[in-house]
């Protein structure tokens, strides 16, 4: 039960949601008024919402508060908001906004940033748990969903159709983020960003308000929804495109420290030479002790017949000390990497992007970042024990024409993301990651990557091959996103965000995610 709040404040507020007025009488108490705002936020939903609404102690807020992957989300809200539909949504932010209490939106619970998708106990916590429907159109071309999933249970229900979306790589992470993020998949040389995929939004609005999105009705807000985040509305239901997906060939091809730069002209060559659309990869250098590192890449190629495709050769040239590659289905490659994902661990990413017109200019931008990331793990060894890190990695990205020419066949309308391919060149999206076990060393970690992600930046920009791109999903809290769209983009965002929230309620109310003229 929600901490009693004056009597005054309660009584405006069931009179302003239109209660009965023997609830009112019933509610009408004097409370402890420890926190005003979230008080009232948190009553008046109780009293809205009594069966949605749960407070420390309770089963459900215990069991909510703990759904989050990074130790760094586990907050104590006020209380936990679980709606059922747009409209439990809609009148919750209408509550935030008439009792000035701040409030989280979690979809998945996989972005490790302080506060990103959850509040201390100055706010409510609103999870879309409860928003899980899920359907198949008729001809089976579509598929609606509300953005209560993670990708694995998604891909699940497809698999049984032979169907696949453009998702999550890893089965834990959550359909919203993800989408609204732009969206990296393993599909993108073929369909471009998940978000090109996405063609219709249900969207809840700063006012209350619920509207469509597509490419023929609010079509300035359906392009802002493709790498905006949550600037503009709460969304609700996304209707994707679906393709056929029996069997993939995928897996992890690892090899020793000894081959780094034959894996790093591996990746570069594939970045800059790949015209095969059906290939994606995924490579990781990732220290193996305080003197050492092993790499390994996610191979995947989408076809239920070819092993070992001609596009990977450069990789099968380097001797392996592990090789999972196999024909599987989506969603079983999905539940394998999700397996590399370490539950209720701190954790930080961060993102980057050198970008290269030829191999040796995309080479020597892999070289570079490595380099300078593998010259400043002894300081990071110095603030936090080995002993204490989980993980301490670098990987690479590649995002070229073929990419491109999936976003641009997938998507006419375009996207926020500004990422321009035809004329910078192929980008090489890098990004940091450090877990660890110990509160105690997180201000370390921050201060250790903070200063390495400003060293590789600088080492980039000097060679002539940096790029202001952040990837918002691998990004840090302290880093820029929307100045990497490019400046035009950055001012249609401001401006769209503008006339969907002129209160600039998700900007100041909604405190977590990247905001744009907040």
């Amino acid at each position: 039960m929600a901490a009693k709040m004056t009597t005054s404040i309660m009584c405006k507020l069931v009179t302003a949601l239109g209660l009965h007025s023997a609830l009112i009488e019933a509610t009408c108490v004097t409370r402890d008024d420890a926190n005003s705002s979230a008080v009232a936020g948190c009553a008046a939903l109780e009293i809205k919402f009594p069966g949605k609404t749960f407070f420390p102690g309770d089963d459900v807020y215990e069991y909510e508060t703990s759904q989050f992957w990074s130790n760094t989300e586990l907050l104590s809200p006020a209380c936990v908001f679980r709606p059922e539909s747009a409209s439990d949504l809609s009148t919750s932010i209408v509550i935030s906004t008439s009792t000035n209490t701040d409030f989280a939106v979690r979809g998945g619970g996989h972005m490790g940033i302080k506060g990103a998708n959850n509040i201390d106990d100055s706010g409510f916590l609103t999870v879309l748990s409860n928003l899980s429907s899920i359907a198949l159109s008729d001809d089976q071309s579509t598929l609606t969903l509300g953005p209560g999933f993670r990708w694995g249970a998604v891909y699940e229900f497809l698999a049984e159709y032979d169907l696949a979306v453009a998702g999550g790589r890893l089965s834990p992470v959550g359909v919203p983020g993800l989408l609204l993020a732009g969206g990296v998949n393993f599909h993108g040389n073929q369909h471009g960003w998940a978000a090109d995929n996405v063609l219709e939004y249900e969207v809840v609005l700063a006012n209350g308000t619920i509207v469509t999105a597509n490419d023929s009705e609010n079509t300035d807000l359906f392009w802002a929804l493709k790498g905006g985040s949550s600037n503009f509305g709460i969304v609700t239901s996304f209707t994707l495109r679906t393709f056929t997906s029996t069997q993939v060939w995928a897996g992890v091809y690892s090899v020793a420290e000894d081959y780094l730069e034959d894996l790093f002209a591996a990746i570069a060559n594939f970045s800059a030479y790949n015209t095969d659309p059906l290939s994606h990869i995924v490579p990781q250098v990732v220290a193996a002790s305080e003197n050492s590192s092993v790499a390994a890449v996610i191979l995947f190629y989408d076809s239920p017949t070819v092993s070992y495709p001609e596009c990977f050769q450069m990789f099968f040239d380097i001797p392996t000390i592990s090789d999972t590659t196999a024909f599987q289905t989506l969603y079983e490659f999905a539940v394998t990497t999700g397996e590399l994902v370490t539950d209720h661990i701190n954790d930080i990413f961060v993102a980057g992007t050198t970008v290269g017109q030829t191999y040796e200019e995309l080479l020597q931008g892999i070289q570079i970042t490595n380099q300078v990331f593998s010259d400043a793990l002894p300081d990071l060894y110095a603030a936090v024990p080995f002993e204490n890190i989980s993980l301490v990695s670098i990987d690479w990205q590649p995002i070229g024409s073929l990419w491109q020419a999936g976003s641009e066949a997938a998507n006419p309308v375009g996207n926020a993301l500004g990422v321009d391919p035809s004329s910078k060149g192929t980008y090489l999206c890098w990004a940091e990651v450090v877990e660890w076990v110990g509160d105690s060393y997180a201000d370390a970690v921050d201060a250790w990557v903070q200063n390495t992600t400003a060293a590789i930046n600088a080492a980039t920009q000097a060679a002539g091959l940096y790029d202001a791109f952040n990837y918002m999903g691998d990004a840090a809290g302290f880093q820029e996103i929307y100045a990497g769209y490019g400046s035009e983009n950055e001012a249609k965002l401001l401006s769209i965000s503008q006339k969907y929230d002129p209160e600039r309620v998700f900007q100041t109310r909604l405190p977590g995610g990247f905001k744009i003229g907040a």
